[in-house]
Formats: C-alpha cells, structure tokens, sequence
C-alpha cells in the first residue's frame, strides 16, 4: 500500500503543500466525513498534517481550521540519520535532548493562542530517521516525559515491528529493550503531568506523574552519566497538596508523612531500575533489578515487580540507569 501526503508541512520531505491549501483540503475532508457519518456517532477525526514543525506554517493551518481540525500531528527524528556515528553522544547529551524542547513549546503556545479545540499528538517518532541505527536505543522515554510535559495527548512510536528502531525484533519478535522501558511507562504513569525539576548535574532527567490506576505519585529518573551513582530525594515547593514538585542530589528538603499503624506498606515506595547487561548500552539484553528481561518459552512478556524500599531511604540512580518510582504514601491535589 502506498500512502501519500506524508510530511508535506513546512519545506516538505521532497515536496511540500501550502498551508492555506492543506487547510483547504482539510475542510473539505471535515464536511466529507460528516456528510457520510451523518448518524455515526463518535464520527472519525480529522488528524493533520502528519509533518516536520514549522511554526509560521503550522500556525496559519491552524488558524485556518479552527472548526474542522481534532488533532495537530507532528513528527520528531531529532537524532538525524541513521547512519549518524554519533547517536550514542547526542542520546547521553542533555543539552542536545533539551533543544526538541522548543518544538513542544512553540506548538503548545500556538495552539494556545488560536481558537481551535484540537490537541498535540507526537504522530510519528523513532529517533533518528532513515530506519534508526543497528544496536542504538532512541531517547524515547525522555521524549515521552518531555512531550507530556507540554500536554501532549499522544506519542505514536515508529514502529513495532520494523527498522532498527521497532520495540520487536524483525525476525522473532522478541521485546527490544525499548519495549519495556515502554511497557512500564504504560502501566505506572497516569494522565495528570506533574511539574518537575532537578537540582543538581544535569545528567539526570525527571519526570514525574500522578500514578496510573493507584494512589500517588510515579517519578522517572534516568541517568545519562556512565560513572556518577545520584542518591536524591523528593521535595515539594510549598505544602504536600501543591502540585509542583522538585528534586535535590544536595541537601534535599525532606518531607515528613504521617506514619499510620498497621498500614506499613504506606510507608514504603516501589522501585524499577532498568539497565543494559553488563553495562553496555548496545545490549539488546535489559535488566531489572538486576535480573535479565525475557520471554518465556510460550512468548509471555515475563512479571515486571518492583523492590520495595523503605520511605526514609534516598533514591538511588546508577550510571546508565533508568528508575521509575512509584510512591503511593504521596497525597497531591492535582492526583485527586
């Protein structure tokens, strides 16, 4: 099947359409798809344009469909090419990470400024593009941290099966490591973003979320540092019930909960440190809590448990490291 119209916003991929002609076009489709599921209810969405950011055409399109639009897709390779010797180096540097936060940002105040009802979706993203690079992970769930911190409804993963960057492998269908860091994003973090910070070495990203069918909070740490183990705690800007939230490696404000008798588990967090075997980030082998992640000889993805860990204890990150934390004992308004 060939599909055609990918990735036509801005310069184009090859070839471009203006932005008043795709909103055009955009319309029509709108007025199409009422038309015949005039008695349907819900009716499709209209999902467009499926492209590189380009602020100044992506604004005009938006402005031009403020009634006929569901959903603003953008695509994301900010790696580059696949054949690029230095994935691992742009992967493992924040600041080059931290620059794909300008595309969220500019889109998010785009649509904020515009009248139109439709959400931000990450329509398709693999890292680095022309198929990825054999042996390299992309810095996905970085990406998905920073995109739902910018109220991104959905992240569409290029691909499942396919490339070198498909959370399966192309020839058993065996789970590549991505596949779990994905798995667990999918189980522990809910909905409502919660704002979060990190004082300290700018190796560490955090993200942390209301958790998912559960009481509390998830946080996510990962560690781009191959030789610095980071111990921090969680502190809140303001009481318990504030939203926002930081966290230290130096010195860390701590917060005080109240202990409750007979409800020990209360006082306790869970823990899920994700790592590559024996430490190289090429290893299509993960690791959590340092046992080996594998299908079972029926292909069952295999139990995903956590270490419990006691409330008073510091959070510990290894180098190459990626931890999701979830601490049901943390009572915010916003997870209410």
């Amino acid at each position: 099947m060939k599909v055609s119209g990918n990735e036509l916003s801005g310069s184009g991929v090859g070839v471009r359409v203006a932005a008043d002609q795709y909103a055009s076009d955009t319309i029509s489709l709108q007025n199409m798809v009422q038309d015949i599921y005039k008695d349907v209810e819900p009716k499709p969405q209209i999902i467009a344009p499926g492209g590189f950011f380009d602020t100044k055409w992506f604004k005009e399109f938006i402005d031009k469909t403020p009634k006929s639009l569901d959903v603003i897709t953008h695509h994301i390779y900010n790696l580059g090419p696949g054949v690029d010797e230095h994935l691992v180096e742009k992967i493992l540097d924040p600041s080059y990470l931290d620059g794909e936060a300008d595309t969220f940002s500019k889109l998010q105040a785009t649509l904020k400024s515009s009248t139109t009802s439709a959400k931000a979706w990450v329509g398709e993203a693999g890292g680095a593009y022309n198929s990825g690079h054999n042996l390299v992970t992309n810095a996905y769930l970085d990406q998905l941290g920073m995109s739902a911190s910018y109220d991104t409804k959905t992240y569409c993963r290029q691909s499942l099966i396919g490339g070198n960057y498909g959370l399966l492998n192309t020839t058993n269908f065996i789970p590549n490591p991505d596949y779990y860091s994905a798995l667990l994003w999918h189980r522990l973090m809910g909905r409502n973003v919660l704002s979060t910070s990190f004082s300290g070495t700018k190796k560490i990203r955090a993200y942390a979320h209301c958790a998912k069918h559960s009481n509390g909070i998830t946080v996510l740490l990962l560690n781009l540092d191959n030789s610095t183990t980071i111990k921090t705690k969680v502190a809140f800007n303001g009481t318990m019930r504030k939203h926002k939230h930081r966290f230290h490696s130096h010195r860390p404000k701590l917060i005080q909960f109240p202990r409750r008798e007979h409800k020990t588990s209360e006082t306790r967090r869970y823990e899920y440190h994700l790592t590559a075997e024996d430490g190289n980030l090429h290893s299509q082998t993960m690791m959590l809590n340092g046992k080996k992640l594998s299908v079972n000889s029926t292909g069952n993805i295999p139990p995903l448990e956590p270490i419990r860990v006691n409330s008073s204890e510091p959070i510990t990150v290894r180098p190459y490291s990626i931890v999701f934390v979830h601490i049901p004992y943390i009572v915010l308004s916003a997870c209410r």
